[in-house]
């Protein structure tokens, strides 16, 4: 077992893969990388560093599990639920189950967040047509949807 993984530069830490985030055939984003900090048979829970790239943004989903956001670098906004949020280091934001959540790095500097979420987890699911139409019929969802 791992005790320590010490951090290195650019928000990486020794021993953990540069992963992507996921299949871009599976579901659209941009400019989002993936490390797994923590994760064993014995946590109930993993940690996993993301980095969304400057202009970049993650999948817009909702599932069933809910999980823990702390934005370690940059600034951004995110959706969640109805809401829009606005992101710089240190703020925490939850993700209630079946919320539609997105998170959205800024135009001229990457966005990097710690996430914590259940080891074991229910697949996401993408947003319907006619979902994503009533999530952008709030003019502000729809302005952040569209990265203006």
């Amino acid at each position: 077992m791992i005790v320590l993984r010490r951090a290195l530069p650019e928000f990486r830490w020794e021993g953990v893969d540069l992963r992507a985030y996921k299949d871009e055939a599976q579901a659209p984003f941009r400019g989002v990388t993936r490390q797994v900090l923590a994760s064993a048979p014995d946590l109930k829970g993993e940690l996993r560093y993301f980095e969304v790239a400057p202009g970049g943004w993650t999948t817009l989903e909702r599932h069933q599990h809910v999980h823990a956001v702390t934005i370690l670098r940059g600034a951004g906004r995110a959706l969640v639920g109805e809401n829009v949020l606005d992101l710089a280091p240190l703020d925490l934001v939850t993700v209630p189950a079946w919320a539609w959540h997105q998170f959205r790095a800024g135009t001229d500097v990457a966005l990097g967040f710690l996430c914590m979420v259940d080891a074991e987890r229910d697949r996401p699911q993408l947003p319907s047509e006619q979902e994503r139409a009533a999530l952008e019929s709030a003019p502000e969802i729809a302005r952040f949807l569209s990265g203006t």
